[in-house]
């Protein structure tokens, strides 16, 4: 177990992305501690975990307050003598699918400003214990709109492109003590709860939607939420050691070029129409 004797917290593990790359910690190896907001969420996955023979530890946590993690993160240090890696995968809040003349203010910093005072506060906090131990992995996820010009993502965007800048910065920084700082970069997952619900609710448009996305990708078709997992569960481990300050691309392909002309039937689109 490539993750054997690692203590990995994760913050937003109550949620669909959280809680599938917590399991992958755990059996990978780690000891896992969670956290969220809404304890029942983080407890649930916990128990599941230990069910299945891992180890996991739930507490209640706010990833916005810089005291409620430090008490956390202390609590953890005494239990368990080191953090090794540290995931902050928290909702933004994020109002979608509107023209931005048309949003306000409000909706559209929002997600940068919990992306920003969250990923702050507990990635540093992190980093100021993983100075004292040498080493440590800090992990964090944005997707599709931090690496191409996405319409209608509104206030996401901004906050995906400012986590990326953050977390290479933070890597630069603390490199030195053996730290590092790695961002993953997902499309939308069919599989995740967010997807889930609007193909329950909303499933004619959806076929469409997905059809698009999977069109825009160079392999025509969307990462699971297993295939960001297993991307997390090789960062943070020894094998990547030597990976940091950089977002790792799980689109498809579709930060690179959006590939929507090319198909199976016409694989060499005329590029004069």
């Amino acid at each position: 177990m490539i993750l054997h004797n690692k203590n990995a917290v994760i913050y937003g593990a109550g949620g669909s992305i959280g809680s599938t790359i917590a399991k992958a910690f755990a059996q990978a190896g780690a000891k896992v501690f969670l956290t969220g907001r809404n304890l029942s969420s983080v407890q649930s996955v916990a128990d599941e975990i230990i069910t299945s023979g891992g180890k996991a530890e739930a507490e209640q946590a706010d990833a916005l307050d810089a005291a409620s993690v430090n008490n956390y993160l202390d609590n953890i240090l005494k239990k368990a003598g080191t953090i090794d890696i540290s995931f902050n995968c928290i909702g933004l809040d994020v109002v979608q699918n509107l023209p931005l003349i048309e949003m306000s203010v409000e909706d559209f910093v929002r997600p940068s400003q919990i992306a920003m005072r969250s990923h702050f506060i507990t990635a540093t906090a992190a980093a100021k214990a993983m100075k004292e131990q040498g080493k440590g992995v800090i992990l964090s996820l944005t997707a599709t709109p931090g690496g191409i010009g996405y319409p209608y993502t509104a206030g996401f965007a901004p906050a995906c492109a400012a986590m990326e800048t953050f977390y290479q910065n933070l890597a630069s920084e603390a490199g030195i003590y053996g730290i590092r700082a790695v961002n993953m970069r997902s499309g939308g997952s069919p599989d995740s709860a967010v997807f889930k619900r609007a193909i329950e609710t909303m499933p004619d448009v959806m076929e469409g939607i997905l059809r698009k996305m999977k069109a825009d990708t160079m392999l025509k078709a969307l990462p699971s939420m297993a295939d960001i997992a297993n991307l997390a569960v090789f960062l943070v481990s020894d094998l990547a050691a030597k990976i940091t300050g950089v977002t790792v691309d799980v689109t498809c392909g579709t930060t690179t070029a959006l590939n929507h002309r090319v198909d199976a039937i016409n694989p060499s689109p005329n590029i004069s129409e």
